[in-house]
């Protein structure tokens, strides 16, 4: 992350902006204060669907809802 002042900010606007094209977040100040922050406004990656990732990896027996042989006092 970078810091710039807003004066210098003016003069280096087009490089600030490829800067910010590029992935570098870059924060503007003005009398010393954060006033703006550049980012690119690039959409982010997005992460695989989650439907279907564990396929083959969890299973379900037959008798799954078939009452619990511990339990069977309590029905």
């Amino acid at each position: 992350m970078e810091t710039i002042d807003i004066n210098q900010a003016v003069l280096q606007i087009n490089q600030l902006l490829e800067m910010a094209a590029e992935g570098k977040e870059i924060i503007i100040t003005k009398n010393h204060q954060p006033m703006v922050k550049l980012i690119s406004a690039k959409p982010q990656t997005k992460r695989p669907p989650l439907f279907g990732s564990d396929r083959d990896r969890i299973s379900i027996s037959d008798d799954f809802d078939e009452p619990l042989v511990d339990f069977k006092e309590y029905m």
